[in-house]
């Protein structure tokens, strides 16, 4: 490992810019797993962040002890966040990791703060709290004390097999307070993941995590997301993830199509162009019109998933959904057995479109060129 001070990293100026001087250490890391990557360790001033009123989260808190991510998914819709702060959105957010070094210290003074009033806290709605830097800086370890000792609800969302390290802070946890574990596998197929997800832990390391939390009383759902069309979305592929999801004994499979928005978009259209150019006129038509793919399509999709959720025995399919993450074009609730706790980021918001309509549009959208949009810049001062 060499660590450099802030002037001697690319984006070491923006950062400084962004937190002070004094806040801001740059270490860039040769070790196998790190290559390349560089962590700005921030000394931050608060680790609790309030949703927007506007949202239609249904949560009102996040904690995010990390900004970027090296599992460097393609189609990471956080990705515009770099943005936001002056860093790439490509390469950057793989590999310019933000981490709030003293995040556990941060939240468990927060907590304890007589203004507070024990809200549930998401965390991995943003980035993955289980990322490979987690294992270099193992914040998460504190920040599940405090909840823990302060008997604070969350909710944790995961790529990470990393969360077994902390199998028993999260059993602590549940016990004296509501907790529920989520993990995100979209698709089986290992090419797929390969190309898509490259820094993740492989599909079925994922289930094996879903597996391990089960057995020692943490009930855990799946997010099935992406389902990527034209590339994961075959019949022949959702049986074989909602299979494997259901021998993995999760309690819930929620499907959820891909979305590109900007950021996210630029990125996914230009590595969709390199290894599968054939599929980016059916990609300018499904999503032409914005960042969703057609209400149609995420119907038949989450269909389909029912039915194989019902058919492999997770369910029976809940058909009422609590509020959820935007999604203009979402689909309907999850499939879940009853009473079974779900992490809010995986909760599709419930029926838009009646049951009774049909399972494609009625006036197909003019479909409009997919071309990367020029990222915008925000001048630092």
């Amino acid at each position: 490992m060499r660590a450099r001070q802030p002037d001697d990293t690319p984006y070491a100026p923006t950062v400084r810019a962004l937190f002070g001087t004094d806040a801001v250490t740059a270490r860039t890391l040769d070790a196998p797993g790190f290559h390349g990557t560089t962590f700005h360790e921030i000394r931050a001033r608060s680790v609790l962040d309030r949703v927007p009123g506007a949202s239609r989260m249904p949560y009102e808190w996040t904690v995010n002890p990390y900004r970027g991510c090296a599992h460097a998914c393609v189609f990471c819709f956080a990705r515009k966040s770099h943005d936001r702060l002056g860093l790439d959105t490509g390469p950057g957010f793989d590999t310019q990791i933000l981490v709030k070094v003293n995040a556990p210290e941060l939240l468990a003074r927060q907590l304890a703060s007589s203004r507070w009033q024990g809200a549930h806290i998401a965390m991995g709605t943003d980035v993955d709290c289980y990322q490979q830097a987690e294992e270099r800086y193992r914040l998460m370890p504190g920040i599940l004390t405090a909840l823990r000792d302060r008997a604070n609800p969350f909710s944790l969302l995961t790529k990470g097999t990393l969360i077994l390290r902390d199998l028993e802070l999260l059993a602590q946890a549940a016990e004296v307070a509501e907790v529920g574990v989520s993990v995100s596998v979209g698709f089986t197929d290992e090419a797929l993941w390969r190309g898509l997800e490259p820094g993740t832990p492989a599909p079925h390391r994922r289930l094996d995590a879903v597996r391990a939390l089960g057995a020692r009383g943490i009930p855990c759902g799946v997010l099935m997301a992406p389902v990527v069309p034209f590339l994961g979305d075959s019949p022949e592929q959702l049986r074989a993830t909602v299979r494997a999801i259901a021998e993995a004994g999760a309690v819930s499979v929620t499907p959820l199509v891909l979305h590109l928005r900007p950021g996210a978009r630029e990125w996914f259209t230009a590595w969709l162009g390199r290894h599968h150019p054939g599929l980016l006129g059916r990609y300018e038509r499904l999503y032409g019109s914005g960042p969703y793919a057609p209400h149609w399509y995420q119907r038949r999709i989450t269909r389909q998933v029912h039915e194989l959720a019902a058919e492999f025995g997770i369910g029976p399919v809940h058909r009422s959904a609590p509020p959820a993450p935007p999604a203009p074009l979402p689909p309907p609730g999850p499939v879940h057995p009853p009473g079974a706790h779900q992490h809010p980021a995986a909760v599709p918001p419930p029926g838009a479109v009646p049951p009774s309509d049909v399972l494609r549009p009625r006036v197909p959208p003019q479909p409009t060129r997919l071309r990367p949009a020029v990222p915008t810049r925000r001048k630092v001062t």
